[in-house]
Order: structure tokens, then sequence, then C-alpha cells
């Protein structure tokens, strides 16, 4: 038998990679397993036509943590980041448009337009939005006490409570307000103007099956503006390269560092005995000893499908069988032969840059969310178009485009009989459609494309019911219930097992969040375990 690994990470997905290079860095010997032919997980970038290539799943950069990029020295491994020229575009029904940016003041002129009230309105949420931001940016690189924990989770509970009462009474309603109400409550009491709630009510369905309407949406778009790009907070950004120069920068550094990555290496099942890890065995029959192993997969395929139920606490099971994954997105990539016309603004500009949002009305989004509770799929789906290629043009031949359609309510099983090939253009069909109802020109455009329904997301990627964080972003599934409570500092219920991926705090999105947490979590026992022995 080969020497044990000081640990194994299974997947090399942004933070299963963010997680091994802190952990090579303290000296520790590491091994990560990829299944896929690419490291990356869900953040990399691929040819999808020939000649075109563009981030296949995640797509647009924010929540990557400063620390992180600085520590794993992405920058220096090539990694270049630059901003949207403007926010948001917002085409509507009435061949209207609503733009954010690109400067605070031409915001507030665009929101004038549509309500002079909502105009005086915007600078008040907008400062309430970036409070909550920041009293929880401060614990993103914390680790989460767990309930009913020793004294180093009381210690953590304390400091944690009184970063809650360094804030005001005010701030701290509003806090409650957005971790508990519904997104429509919260714009309903800022805003009058369907677009203006339109375009800011969007953050709270992005792979969210939910409507605007359901209570703890609110959350999931405060989880939106969390991050910055280049220093500028709740900024949103590219990669040039893609997403895929994120991860492969992070392999960069993580080689640099000694750390073993395998690619087509999938794990069929984590070894226990007597309740404590021994090692990973792969579905090629090798079997690899660990001290450790830190899990990159969202808990539900770790505990439903990598671990033999006998190995864990019956009632540990009986609740992650009831742990929600469901994000109800669909994932397009399109190659264009010319850049869309849209009828509120067919000329070119900063807009085409930008996040360009096709939902006109908070009722629009719910009414995607019913359809697609009814019959597997919206009819009218929300739609987030990117064009990456008007900012980076190694993504495409000269003169022409790729675009990122993410695109929202799409059920996890699908329609009636499942995501078949016939649902799968069904859907494709009803998306296009839809961006064409703004852009007349955008399907006679389409020269490739790449469709990844809900189904298709879980196959390629390992993602339960397609969902991109791992798990729902719901208040029973965060900070010490993530994933379960009890569980919430990384540890799993076997001996030397850990979270590291977004299915643990912070949660999703590409933040590198979960692997540096869990890496100061592993070396923290290491050195207890060493000043016993």
């Amino acid at each position: 038998m080969s020497k044990p690994d000081d640990i194994i990470i299974i997947g090399a997905g942004h933070n299963g990679l963010t997680c091994a290079c802190y952990l090579a860095r303290a000296g520790l010997r590491v091994r990560v397993l990829e299944a896929r032919h690419v490291v990356g997980g869900a953040a990399v970038t691929e040819e999808f036509h020939p000649g075109f290539r563009n981030s296949t799943a995640s797509y647009t950069v924010s929540l990557l943590n400063p620390k992180v990029i600085r520590d794993l020295n992405l920058h220096e491994h090539g990694l270049k980041i630059v901003e949207r020229p403007m926010s948001n575009f917002l085409p509507l029904e009435n061949r209207d448009a609503l733009c954010l940016g690109p400067g605070r003041q031409d915001t507030l002129n665009e929101v004038a337009r549509f309500s002079r009230r909502d105009a005086g309105q915007w600078p008040a949420f907008e400062a309430m939005l970036d409070g909550a931001a920041a009293a929880l940016r401060d614990m993103i690189l914390q680790t989460p006490p767990n309930v009913g924990g020793g004294l180093t989770d009381l210690i953590h509970a304390l400091r944690d409570g009184r970063q809650f009462a360094r804030m005001d009474a005010e701030a701290r309603r509003d806090l409650l307000a957005l971790f508990t109400r519904s997104a429509t409550d919260i714009l309903d009491q800022w805003f009058e103007s369907d677009a203006v709630k339109a375009i800011l009510g969007f953050d709270s369905i992005v792979g969210n099956y939910a409507s605007p309407d359901t209570p703890g949406s609110a959350y999931v778009l405060l989880h939106h503006v969390f991050g910055e790009v280049n220093g500028k907070p709740g900024a949103w950004g590219h990669a040039i390269g893609g997403m895929g120069a994120i991860t492969q920068a992070m392999a960069r550094e993580a080689e640099r560092l000694g750390v073993v990555i395998e690619i087509e290496a999938p794990v069929a099942r984590l070894r226990s005995e007597k309740g404590a890890v021994q090692g990973v065995e792969l579905v090629d029959g090798r079997f690899l000893p660990a001290r450790r192993v830190a899990a990159n997969v969202g808990p539900k395929r770790l505990y439903l499908e990598l671990i033999e139920a006998d190995d864990l606490p019956a009632d540990f099971r009986r609740r992650m069988e009831g742990f929600r994954c469901a994000s109800g997105t669909f994932r397009m990539n399109v190659a264009l032969s010319e850049l869309p016309r849209f009828t509120a603004r067919p000329e070119t500009g900063p807009h085409l840059s930008s996040g360009i949002v096709i939902a006109p009305s908070l009722r629009y989004m719910d009414q995607a969310w019913l359809d697609a509770r009814a019959t597997g799929m919206a009819k009218r789906p929300v739609v987030e178009m990117l064009i990456p290629s008007t900012l980076d043009d190694s993504l495409a031949p000269e003169g022409q485009h790729v675009a990122s359609l993410f695109c929202q309510h799409f059920a996890p099983e699908g329609p009636p009989g499942g995501w078949s090939d016939q649902a799968r253009q069904q859907a494709v069909d009803a998306i296009l459609d839809t961006v064409n109802e703004f852009a007349p020109n955008f399907r006679d455009s389409i020269v490739g494309q790449l469709a990844l329904s809900p189904a298709d997301l879980e196959a390629r990627f390992g993602l339960v019911g397609g969902d991109i964080f791992h798990g729902a972003l719901q208040l029973d599934q965060l900070y010490s219930a993530r994933p379960m409570l009890g569980y919430g500092d990384y540890r799993g219920p076997i001996k030397g097992l850990y979270h590291c991926g977004s299915g643990a705090h912070p949660g999703g999105g590409v933040t590198g969040a979960p692997g540096h947490n869990a890496a100061r979590e592993i070396l923290r026992d290491r050195r207890w375990y060493e000043r016993l022995v």
C-alpha cells in the first residue's frame, strides 16, 4: 500500500484548489482528484463551437475573495479581471429600457426617468444594502459556531454577537428583514416603479428556484452584493479568458506548491473504519489512503452517493436526504455572427457589455416560477445575457461573438418524462424566443450553441439537481446550518472528513471562501493532534 497522503481533496473546482494551496503552503502532502478531463469544476472555459470559447457554467466575477486572490498569487499567474463598463441593462416590453451605470449619477438620472420618488429613495436603499453586506462580509472568512459545540464554538458565537451588537437598531432590523422576507416585500417598501424593482429583484432569483415573492428570497439578493472587482465593492466583471482563467491560475499555484492533481480520477466512495477516514476508492478500483479527506463536492452527493449508509449516523443521513438542492437553472452558450440589436437600444454601446436582464417585472419572474412548478419549465424564461467577447477578443473569431445565457426557471426533474432531448429543445426554443422578443436579430445570428439543462449540469459537473450553489441558500441551510446544524464548522460526522465546497459557509458563487476556511480548520486540527502525540 502506498504511503498515505496527508489529505485528499475530492474535486478540483475553485474551492478544492483554494483549499489545496493553503494546505500545501503549510507543508502538507496534498492530492486533488478531479473526475473530469480538466480542472476547474463549474468555473471552466471550454470551446463549445469551432473557434468559439466561453465560460461553460459559472460566467461572471465579483464574489472571488480578495484575500484568496492575494494569497494564491492569482494575478502573478496571469489572472486579469476587468469591470463591466455598465452594470445592467433591462429592456422593457414597451420598447424602453432601464440602464444602471456607468456612473452613480447616470444611474440616478436613469431611475428618475421612471420615478422621481424612486431616484430619491435609491441612495438610502443602496446604503441599507451596503451596510448589511458589510456586516456579513466580515463573516465570510470566519468559521460559524456549531450549535451545542464546545468552548471554541462559544467564543465564535460571542465574537459574532459582538459584530451584530455594534450595529444600530435600524441596521439590525434591516438585516433581519433581508434574511427572512421576500425580495418583493422589501422592494415594494422602497420603490414604486416596476422596472426599478425588476432590475434589483433579479438577483433574488439567480440560482434560486423560487419566486421573488418567496420568503427568504431577499437574502439571495443580498448574497449577490458581497463581492467586488479590483477593490470596487458590489461591482461585477469578467476574467479575461473566461472563468477558467481563475481556476487555471489556482492550479498553477497549487502545482508550484507541490500539490498532486489527478484528472479523470472519479471517486467511487470514501472509506472509513471505526468512525475515521481511511482514504478513497476510485472508480478504476484504486484505493488511495489518506489521513484526511476534504470534499469539494456538494453535501448531498457526498453523503448519499460516496459514503455507505452504515458509516453515517442514521439521523444525519435522514436529514441529508432532505437537504434541498434546486437552482431552477438552464445554462446556454451561443456563438454569434453579429451582436444582438435590442429594439430598445439597437446601437452598439456599453449596454452590450453589461448584465442584460430579460425579466421586465417581478410579476414576470413570479410567473416563470409558477410555470416551472406546473409544467417543468417557464413559458417565458428569465434570462440574463452577458456578451463577454465585447470585453475579451480571445473568445471568438474577429467580428463574431459569444454570449452566455443564464436562464430561470426550469425544474430539476424537468417536464413530465424528464429532461429528454425533446424537452431540452423545448427549453432552448422558449429561451431563444424570449430573447428574440427584445432583440429580433438574435436567433438568426446564432451559428452554434451549447445547452445544459439541470440534468446536464448534474451529469457534467456533479451538481445535484443542477444546483449551482451545492444547496439552496435559505435560512435553514445557511451559516451554522450549512450543511446541517452541528456540522457548520467544515467538519463532517466522520473523523478526518471536511467540507471545503459551496455546500459549506458562506455558500455558493465563485468565492474561494469555503476552501480558505476549511483549510484553516484542517490545520487547526492537525496542530492539536501534533501537540497530543
